[in-house]
């Protein structure tokens, strides 16, 4: 599978070439095998991309802007796509590649892992997770038994 990027070799506009410096750098940063396809010097590519983005995801204009972003003939997203998958260490699933062996599965299990750390220190002695309500009523009914029993008192009235 070859990840597909649509660019403009020739664009005027500096934040379209921040955009798809970005793109690629850390695409090359990740060693992911792709491949450049310039729409501003091939009409083909143009045509091709402009037809193949999603109609839900052109922008209001219908024109989509590079980059855009292809796992062979399915479409990944544009940059802000792109950006946000980033940001939530997701751009192997964004791109619809499986992650590199030894990688994270996701950020999300470290929160997991933490929640089963509190878990298995609220364990009660039969292995069962106590809830502060649990705990709370065991508490009260320990001070309770306290309470009814009958306390032997050193004061002693007149026989």
């Amino acid at each position: 599978m070859v990840i597909k990027v649509f660019l403009a070799s020739s664009s005027g506009s500096t934040a379209i070439k921040k955009k798809q410096q970005d793109v690629l750098g850390f695409l090359e940063a990740l060693k992911v095998d792709y491949a450049q396809l310039d729409i501003a010097c091939n009409e083909d590519n143009r045509m091709w991309m402009r037809e193949n983005v999603p109609v839900e995801k052109k922008p209001t204009n219908g024109i989509p802007l590079p980059p855009q972003i292809f796992n062979e003939e399915s479409y990944c997203g544009d940059y802000e796509t792109f950006f946000d998958a980033k940001e939530d260490n997701a751009v192997y699933a964004f791109l619809g590649l499986p992650p590199p062996p030894g990688s994270k599965k996701a950020p999300v299990k470290e929160e997991e892992a933490q929640e089963e750390v509190e878990d298995e220190e609220a364990k009660g002695e039969d292995d069962q997770p106590v809830s502060e309500e649990e705990e709370e009523l065991r508490q009260l009914e320990e001070e309770e038994e306290e309470v009814t029993e009958p306390r032997e008192t050193a004061c002693s009235g007149p026989s």
